[in-house]
């Protein structure tokens, strides 16, 4: 199962979550919804090499993509999917 961090209020997780209704390939996690879930995100995105451009970007990072052999990716294309033309979310407030 391929997990998506993401949260409900950034519109390219919400482009992701409408492809994914339904599909058990997929399990969404709300990096919103409990401390645990964003501690683990959090430890990805300090640490893992595929973050680094985000990070110097300011970009949350979000969608995140944790395959089952736990590589990990932003791009939705990289797992089947459609990628956003719309702004990313990112931290000076350029995008949502």
């Amino acid at each position: 199962m391929i997990k998506v961090y993401g949260m409900p209020t950034c519109p390219d997780c919400i482009h992701v979550d409408e492809q994914v209704k339904g599909d058990n390939r997929f399990e969404i996690i709300d990096i919103g919804s409990h401390v645990k879930h964003l501690k683990a995100f959090l430890r990805l995105r300090d640490h893992h090499p595929a973050f680094e451009t985000a990070r110097q970007q300011g970009y949350a990072g979000i969608p995140c993509f944790v395959l089952e052999d736990g590589s990990v990716t932003l791009d939705p294309e990289a797992v089947g999917l459609m990628n956003t033309d719309g702004p990313a979310c990112s931290l000076d407030g350029k995008g949502c």
